[in-house]
C-alpha cells in the first residue's frame, strides 16, 4: 500500500474545459509522515492557489480527490507509466472530462504578470475603512509623496463580487492602474466590494444603486483626507463600474470628472443580447444556434421584466429553464452539462434583485444628467461591451444633456479588460501576460492630468 501511494506523489497539471473556457488546474500531492496522502489544488486562471483537498485516496490505479470547499470531486485512473491521470471532474451537478499529466515544473505553469507592481513604491500606501450606513468598506489609498493636496480618483469594479484589485485570472487590473496613476501624481482609492474581502455587508442582496451609494461614500471619505484636493475627486469605473460612475456623478456635486472603461449607453437587455451574439460567434457558433439562443434569452427577459414578485419571478424562470432542458431531451440527445448549467445559471442571474434593477435601468437617462467632464473608452475587440453599440450612445446622451467636455475613444486591438488581444474572446484573458495596455494607461492618466491642471490655474 505504501508503495502504491508513492506513485501518486507529485504535481499533476491539466485543463478543465468549461464551455469555451479552459481553466488550468494543478494538483499537488504529497505524503505525510504516517504514509497517508495530502493534497492541494491550484486553479491557475482563477488565481486561486492552495485550495484544500480534504480527502485523497489512491490504490495503485484509481485516484479520488474530494474538495469540500468548492464541492469538487476528481476521480481518475493512472496509466501504467504513472504519468497520466484520466478521469472526470464533478462539481455542482456538472460532470466534465479532466486529464492531468505529471509535471516536474509546476512553477512554470503559473502565468507571468510583468506589470504587477513591486516594491519599493515611490508613494505612500495605507489601508483605510469608511462607513456607508451600517456597512464598512475597506480599501487601499495610495498617495503621491509630498505635501499635496493631490487630485484623486476612486476605482469602481465591474460585475460580480470583486476585491479592491479587481483580481481575475491572475491579473490585478486595479492595482496596476492605481500604481500608474499614483506615480503620475494622482491619489487612488480602490476598495473591496461590499461582502468581499474586508468589506462587510451582503453582495448578493445589493443592486447597482447600492454600489453607487458605496462609491459616493468613498468620495465623502476622500474629502476628509488632508492630502486630497476635495475639488478634484473623480471616478473611474470599469464595465458595471462604468454604469455606477454616472449614477454618482449625476446626483453629487462632489464628483469632478468620470472615466468610463467599457461603459454602457444602451438598455441592459440590448447590451446582453449583443454580448451573447458576439461571444457565441467568437466561439464558433453558427447562425442557427445563435438565433435559437437569442429567442431563449428574449423569453427569459420577458419573464424577468413582467413578474414583480421576487419569489414568483425566480420560480417562473427556473421552471422555464427546466422546460427548455426537458424539451431538448425529449426531441433528441440531451443538452451537454455545460449548456444545462448555462441555462439554469442564466435563470438564476435574472432572478436576482441586481439584474431586476438593471433591466429596468436606462443608462442614457442618467448620462443626460452628467455635467462633469467624461472620458469614455472601449477596446476595439471588446466582445462583452460592444464599442460600436455603446460609445456612440454614450456620446449622444451626454451631449443631449448639454455636457460640453466629452471624449470617446475606441482603442485599437484592446479587449474588455483593455489588454492587447488577438480575438477579444474571454478565453484569452488569462493567457495574455499584459494586464492593461500601456496605451490605455497613458490615455487615462493624460486626460485626468489635463482636467485637474485646469483647476489649479
Amino acid at each position: 500500500m505504501a508503495h502504491d501511494a508513492a506513485k501518486a506523489v507529485g504535481d499533476w497539471a491539466g485543463a478543465l474545459e468549461v464551455g469555451a473556457m479552459k481553466l488550468r488546474l494543478i494538483l499537488h500531492i504529497t505524503r505525510a509522515d504516517d504514509g497517508s496522502l495530502r493534497a492541494t489544488m491550484d486553479s491557475v486562471d482563477q488565481s486561486a492557489t492552495g485550495i484544500p483537498v480534504d480527502t485523497v485516496r489512491f490504490d495503485g490505479k484509481a485516484l479520488v480527490a474530494e474538495l469540500h470547499a468548492i464541492n469538487g470531486l476528481f476521480e481518475a485512473t493512472m496509466d501504467d507509466a504513472g504519468t497520466t491521470l484520466t478521469g472526470t471532474w464533478k462539481q455542482n451537478g456538472n460532470v466534465l472530462p479532466l486529464v492531468l499529466t505529471r509535471t516536474e515544473d509546476a512553477a512554470s505553469l503559473v502565468p507571468k504578470r510583468p506589470q504587477e507592481p513591486k516594491p519599493p513604491f515611490p508613494y505612500d500606501s495605507r489601508d483605510v475603512t469608511y462607513r456607508n450606513g451600517d456597512i464598512t468598506l475597506a480599501g487601499t489609498l495610495t498617495i503621491p509623496k509630498g505635501a499635496g493636496p493631490f487630485p484623486a480618483v476612486i476605482l469602481i469594479t465591474g460585475s460580480g463580487p470583486q476585491d479592491r484589485d479587481e483580481a481575475l485570472m491572475g491579473h490585478k487590473p486595479f492595482w496596476v492602474l492605481a500604481d500608474h496613476l499614483t506615480r503620475s501624481g494622482i491619489a487612488v482609492l480602490r476598495y473591496d466590494d461590499r461582502g468581499v474581502g474586508k468589506s462587510t455587508g451582503s453582495f448578493e442582496e445589493a443592486t447597482t444603486k447600492d454600489f453607487a451609494s458605496d462609491a459616493e461614500a468613498g468620495v465623502n471619505h476622500l474629502k476628509s483626507v488632508r492630502e486630497i484636493d476635495g475639488r478634484q475627486i473623480g471616478l473611474i469605473g470599469h464595465s458595471e463600474g462604468a454604469v455606477v460612475a454616472p449614477l454618482v456623478a449625476a446626483d453629487s456635486r462632489k464628483v469632478a470628472f468620470i472615466v468610463l472603461m467599457a461603459g454602457v449607453g444602451v438598455p441592459m437587455e440590448d447590451l446582453l443580447r449583443e454580448q451573447a451574439r458576439l461571444l457565441l460567434r467568437a466561439n464558433g457558433a453558427g447562425d442557427e444556434y445563435i438565433a435559437r439562443n437569442e429567442e431563449l434569452v428574449k423569453r427569459m427577459f420577458a419573464i424577468a421584466k413582467s413578474e414583480k414578485d421576487a419569489a414568483v419571478r425566480k420560480q417562473r424562470l427556473h421552471e422555464f429553464a427546466q422546460s427548455v432542458i426537458d424539451s431538448v431531451a425529449a426531441s433528441g440527445p440531451s443538452l451537454p452539462d455545460a449548456d444545462k448549467a448555462g441555462i439554469t445559471g442564466g435563470a438564476e442571474m435574472l432572478a436576482t434583485p441586481w439584474m431586476n434593477y438593471l433591466l429596468a435601468y436606462d443608462p442614457a437617462a442618467t448620462l443626460r444628467r452628467v455635467r462633469v467632464p467624461v472620458l469614455a473608452l472601449n477596446g476595439e475587440l471588446d466582445l462583452q461591451v460592444s464599442p460600436s453599440q455603446n460609445l456612440p450612445a454614450i456620446k449622444a446622451a451626454l451631449e443631449a444633456g448639454g455636457n460640453r467636455d466629452v471624449t470617446t475613444l475606441e482603442l485599437p486591438k484592446l479587449n474588455h479588460l483593455f489588454q492587447t488581444a488577438t480575438t477579444g474572446n474571454t478565453t484569452e484573458y488569462g493567457t495574455i501576460e499584459e494586464t492593461i495596455s500601456p496605451v490605455a494607461l497613458k490615455v487615462i492618466t493624460d486626460w485626468i492630468a489635463a482636467r485637474t491642471a485646469q483647476k489649479k490655474n
